[in-house]
């Protein structure tokens, strides 16, 4: 198809080669795609594969495993996979939440903003890097400040895409919380297009998720005057 002499790309989702999947930064899901049996092995056996596995990789890459620098490698990566960046896969790692009753009466918008988070690209697992600004409006429940941070590190600690990572934080906080009032803003510079690729070191991405309340213009422009996004 063309547009102006300029020929456009017209495939369908189905079409797509794995790799314009991954350089055209395609969503398939809002659930982060997970197969029945992922949580069938325990943390150890799953860290075991991976560092058996990881091992192969560097051999195949020609590096040295008998090197006092890289034979540990294998199984720091496969720790730092299940017990750390990826930890936010397992829904037993999700953070305890305790509910207050908003004993206050504070009934405007509360903005917890700049909670920087480390995620990865699930396309070429490298690192996303960013902040996620988030409010919410008291349906007569609140949770503690720190929780808020601890749901947007859940969800990032996962192979992630942004526009995911922003409607699960989102969809998180509604079923806590029992109100349609939140908003989420991301803002992250994804190593995908700045170490690879394009390599634009200088653009940042930005998403946003709005529900109830703050789909009305005037809680959205005060949510995005707070975050200095307005």
């Amino acid at each position: 198809m063309k547009l102006n002499g300029t020929m456009l790309n017209t495939h369908t989702h189905n079409e797509y080669t794995t790799d314009e999947i991954g350089d055209e930064h395609i969503l398939t899901s809002i659930e982060t795609p997970l197969r029945q049996d992922a949580f069938d092995l325990t943390d150890k056996e799953k860290i075991q594969i991976i560092q058996t596995h990881f091992a192969e990789i560097m051999k195949t890459l020609g590096l040295d495993l008998t090197d006092d620098s890289l034979k540990g490698t294998p199984q720091r990566v496969a720790k730092m996979y299940v017990e750390e960046i990826f930890s936010g896969l397992n829904p037993a790692n999700f953070p305890d939440i305790k509910l207050f009753d908003n004993k206050y009466q504070y009934n405007e918008m509360l903005v917890e903003k700049d909670i920087t988070f480390y995620s990865n690209c699930e396309h070429h697992f490298v690192p996303i890097i960013g902040k996620a600004h988030v409010s919410y409006i008291s349906s007569g429940k609140v949770i503690g400040l720190s929780k808020i941070n601890r749901i947007v590190q859940h969800f990032a600690k996962r192979p992630q895409v942004q526009e995911r990572l922003t409607v699960q934080i989102l969809n998180s906080l509604k079923e806590i919380l029992k109100t349609e009032d939140v908003a989420v803003v991301i803002d992250a510079v994804h190593l995908c297009v700045s170490s690879r690729g394009i390599k634009d070191d200088s653009s940042k991405t930005v998403t946003a998720q709005y529900s109830g309340k703050f789909l009305e213009e005037s809680t959205k422009s005060e949510f995005l005057k707070y975050i200095s996004y307005h």
